[in-house]
């Protein structure tokens, strides 16, 4: 194969829009997948070894020892995938995917990664075949890809699934709204006439879009040293308790002078008219990090857009929509969430 993990392959991306568009609406039409919730990979079996590619090349095979012992005892042929590595939790018939289990993987500890391949073993959904055997797929259109990719690995057991897919687009919107309640990020619209394209954004994907009122809590410099560069936000739980939810980033040099003045009167200062800091909790994602910001009087809302929450926070940055100055901060609960209904996981990779 002339794809390894030595000659990696960045994975062709995907360009965000709005809404499910029609099957006809690019030249050659459109195919339909759920959008998974995970790391993206790419998979390099030799025939013997497998080695996992991650979406910006670095190689992810000592995480997954469950997966790559799966793709050579499973994989009929030497080949190259695409997909995504995610985690299931959940009981029985209420399933889903638990992006924090599988964000734990990533551990510099091999016995960690042990223990955890254990209790928390991977799942791995395939969408796209690039090479089999000594034949490239790259040219190929992508109906062509999926029929190989369905010959080669349709039959395989546990924890080797293929990504299902549709051209009926009522279902795809289906889709979008149901398997969010499994843990699904929304879905991906695929052009069946399409080369594959690395690092270029020839697919299509379509999120859920939200927005919620919050309150400002504080904010961090920017890692220039100048301006604002992202706000924190915060929702009252039912307790009353004003919580950390994530924050909102994104804005341009000249915004993000502007707020540092904007936002002066909320400073909050000691007895000595210093600054008062904060710092949000440490993960090992953020560690050497600084993880300090200026507080800020709860006093200002903000409405943001949001694509899903993970827990008690934001999943993903939000985006700054507009200042609310309608809205008492105290208004801003957890309850004015939607939150999707529950889907069982099985269902989907069924």
């Amino acid at each position: 194969m002339e794809l390894s993990s030595a000659n990696p392959m960045t994975p062709m991306l995907a360009k965000a829009i709005d809404a499910v568009p029609e099957p006809d609406s690019v030249p050659g039409g459109l195919v339909y997948e759920p959008k998974w919730d995970g790391f993206r990979a790419i998979v390099y079996f030799d025939g013997e070894h497998a080695e996992i590619g991650s979406r910006g090349s670095k190689m992810l095979t000592r995480y997954f020892p469950e997966l790559t012992d799966a793709f050579a005892r499973l994989l009929p042929a030497p080949c190259v995938l695409d997909g995504e590595i995610v985690v299931r939790t959940g009981e029985p018939g209420r399933e889903r995917l638990d992006w924090e289990a599988l964000s734990q993987r990533i551990h510099p500890a091999a016995s960690r990664v042990l223990t955890l391949s254990e209790a928390t073993p991977a799942t791995f959904v395939a969408f796209d075949l690039l090479e089999k055997g000594d034949e490239s797929y790259l040219d190929a259109p992508f109906g062509e890809r999926r029929a190989a990719l369905e010959d080669l690995a349709g039959d395989l057991p546990d924890p080797i699934y293929l990504s299902q897919t549709t051209a009926d687009v009522e279902l795809a919107r289906r889709w979008l709204v149901e398997f969010e309640g499994a843990g699904l990020d929304g879905v991906v619209a695929k052009p069946l006439a399409a080369a594959y394209a690395p690092g270029k954004r020839v697919m299509l994907k379509i999120k859920h879009h939200r927005t919620a009122d919050v309150v400002l809590l504080g904010y961090r410099i920017h890692a220039s040293g100048s301006g604002v560069g992202s706000l924190l936000l915060g929702l009252y739980d039912s307790d009353g308790q004003l919580r950390n939810v994530g924050g909102a980033s994104a804005f341009s040099d000249a915004r993000r002078l502007e707020l540092v003045d904007e936002l002066a009167p909320l400073v909050m200062r000691d007895e000595a008219g210093d600054i008062v800091k904060g710092e949000t909790e440490r993960s090992r994602f953020s560690a050497g990090k600084d993880v300090s910001y200026v507080r800020l009087e709860p006093t200002r809302v903000l409405e943001v857009r949001y694509d899903q929450m993970e827990g008690m926070r934001f999943r993903h940055t939000a985006q700054f929509f507009r200042w609310r100055p309608d809205r008492d901060a105290r208004s801003c609960t957890f309850e004015q969430l939607d939150r999707p209904i529950a889907y069982d996981l099985s269902r989907v990779l069924a």
